[in-house]
């Protein structure tokens, strides 16, 4: 079964792919007939179809600067909502950020940790959104697990890193790891399209994840909707009909031809990937 990564081989691009009706209840049951994709604009034909329940690595990236001090308790609720639907195949890690990102534990199946370790985390300082996310995605990368995912909870103030917006936006292009993000209440909103709210959902929707606006009544909710949708995602295999090494950025598109009788559905996907280069 392949890899549920974006994965380019010589001949081979694996493209997963999450499916929603308009309330985002994930779908599943569909087949291969039910997608087209697309290179650059250029219909693919798909030669491989799977869809995947594996073991998942799963990084926390939760926030703990002082502009969440209303939402910190929130934001606790929202992770152990996560850690309850574990599998014990599962591997998980912590970053926490405030005014610099540390791992404050790395990966490890004993979810126990990252409960007690949440439960006593602090509110202070300024916010390294940014940062928090580079030093996840380079830790990440350590796990053998195929599918790897982040969850960001903040309420999405940046104000401290010494990366930059188009910069995490290069990393996050390159890397196989999906982004969702949870936005506490009552948070920052920066003016930049980079930062704040804008920041959070401008990443996830590039990896082919969500931004999820997040009450206190919607953290099960949103936690049981992403268990979901990384334990059923769908794999979609093409070989390009116009393969080129150009070492250049090529956009994916994918498009639902539904069965009858169902609701309007929406498919989400990561954008694009690099092409080999000679």
């Amino acid at each position: 079964m392949p890899s549920a990564n974006l994965r380019v081989d010589t001949n081979l691009v694996l493209v997963p792919v999450t499916v929603n009706d308009e309330l985002n209840h994930p779908i599943t049951g569909l087949e291969k007939e039910n997608f087209q994709i697309y290179d650059e604009n250029r219909p693919q034909t798909i030669t491989s179809f799977s869809t995947e329940d594996e073991p998942i690595a799963l990084g926390f990236v939760f926030d703990t600067s002082g502009s969440m001090r209303n939402a910190l308790a929130g934001g606790r609720r929202a992770a152990a909502e996560f850690l309850k639907l574990a599998n014990p195949e599962d591997e998980f890690f912590l970053v926490e950020f405030d005014t610099a990102p540390r791992l404050a534990i790395p990966l490890t199946s004993d979810t126990g940790t990252i409960r007690t370790e949440i439960l006593m985390t602090k509110s202070g300082g300024s916010t390294a959104l940014i940062d928090a996310l580079y030093l996840a995605i380079h830790e990440i990368q350590k796990s053998k697990k195929s599918k790897k995912a982040l969850v960001l909870i903040s309420d999405g103030g940046e104000n401290n890193s010494r990366y930059t917006g188009t910069e995490i936006k290069n990393v996050v292009q390159e890397s196989d790891v999906l982004i969702y993000t949870v936005a506490m209440p009552g948070g920052y909103q920066g003016a930049d399209e980079w930062y704040g709210l804008g920041l959070m959902n401008r990443i996830a929707e590039m990896t082919g994840a969500h931004m999820y606006q997040a009450g206190a009544a919607d953290l099960r909710d949103i936690a049981e909707k992403i268990a979901i949708e990384l334990r059923n995602r769908y794999v979609l295999g093409y070989s390009p009909h116009d393969p080129v090494r150009d070492g250049r950025y090529h956009r994916i598109m994918v498009k639902l031809n539904p069965p009858r009788g169902l609701p309007k559905l929406r498919a989400h996907w990561r954008l694009g990937y690099n092409a080999p280069s000679d």
